[in-house]
């Protein structure tokens, strides 16, 4: 009989992508033996269970498996850690990463990246899985540009902004934190008729505001993919105050063109608006706490066939998830092109302002 992940991996369906370079896939007579397992960039909810499925899906497979502690740092420093099974148990509920993460300036150099295959090649790993983001796939796509070493990308990031996947890892609990941090403030809010604008994170994509702020019932959302007018924004702050909905929630993306939420409330003050005015940055809070079912489920799927994927050969290649279905994406185009913001949401938080 079967074991369980064995079963998991005859229901997972993969579409591979193909890639037109030296790197596409290694070759077959040489059999994965140790995979090297790390977390980089911005921390996210769901990345030890990641972690876990990487590591038992690997053990499963009669392959060693090491995790790799601070990110490229840490590949860099040989800082390299045996992984079994009794490792990772009890950790699937944990927020953070196990593995530690950091960003790391020395493998943007010739030098650095030397010294990391220095360190893999005397641990022996021919393969690694990185769990990251935009800045962990570039790292990794340059790596092998270099030197052809295998690696396998998993998206780990609450912004939910790479290209490729429908879903990244830790976005759903990013927007499940605010959207409960924001219900608590909304009562507040009514019982002192307050205006609160509230920031969520998202420098550069507003995908954690657009959603969040669906479901909290926002008058507005601010986000950088879209310009945001001051006036206008005014002009309808105006309006509730005189059909005496005095109380508002406004979210704001910490990259919104007309500031975070300190300057969008100075702005408000600055054309003597009637309002009590709050300010509430959620900060790093979104990135903690204990993963949704969807964010390990997620990162479950994404862990086992990552591992699958570099059984059967597959290299430089972010796996995702795309219509329910695993899919593939090359780390040049998830890096080059840009997620875009879904139009309906947007009509969605105009239809249902009040």
């Amino acid at each position: 009989m079967r074991n369980i992940y064995q079963r998991f991996a005859l229901f997972t369906h993969i579409i591979q992508i193909p890639l037109h370079s030296k790197a596409t896939a290694l070759n077959m007579g040489n059999k994965i033996q140790h995979i090297g397992v790390f977390t980089s960039g911005g921390d996210a909810p769901g990345m030890n269970a990641c972690i876990r499925a990487v590591v038992r899906s690997a053990l499963n497979e009669n392959v060693e498996i090491s995790g790799i502690m601070n990110g490229y740092q840490g590949m860099i420093d040989g800082d390299f850690l045996s992984l079994g099974i009794s490792d990772v148990g009890n950790i699937i509920q944990r927020g953070g990463t196990i593995l530690k993460t950091s960003r790391c300036e020395e493998f943007k150099t010739p030098a650095g990246m030397q010294k990391a295959l220095a360190s893999l090649n005397k641990q022996g790993i021919d393969a690694l899985v990185a769990i990251g983001g935009d800045g962990t796939f570039r790292g990794a796509n340059e790596f092998i540009s270099k030197f052809g070493f295998p690696v396998i990308g998993i998206p780990g990031t609450i912004d939910n902004d790479m290209y490729g996947t429908d879903f990244t890892i830790g976005y759903d609990t990013a927007i499940n934190t605010v959207v409960d941090a924001v219900d608590k403030i909304r009562d507040t809010a009514e019982a002192h008729n307050r205006l609160f604008i509230i920031e969520v994170m998202g420098k550069d994509a507003g995908f954690i505001a657009l959603r969040s702020g669906i479901a909290v019932g926002a008058e507005a959302v601010l986000i950088p993919e879209t310009k945001t007018h001051v006036t206008e924004l005014i002009t309808y702050l105006k309006k509730r105050g005189e059909s005496k909905n005095a109380s508002s929630i406004i979210i704001v993306a910490e990259g919104d063109d007309a500031g975070g939420a300190m300057e969008i409330a100075a702005k408000v003050k600055e054309h003597g608006l009637d309002y009590d005015t709050r300010v509430s940055i959620l900060g790093h809070m979104q990135r903690g706490g204990t993963p949704s079912c969807m964010d390990r489920v997620l990162a479950s799927r994404l862990g086992v066939g990552s591992v699958t994927a570099l059984m059967e050969g597959k290299t430089n290649q972010m796996i995702g998830i795309n219509h329910r279905d695993i899919s593939f994406t090359p780390f040049e185009k998830a890096c080059k092109h840009h997620k875009s913001i879904n139009r309906h949401l947007l009509n969605i938080i105009e239809t249902l302002a009040g």
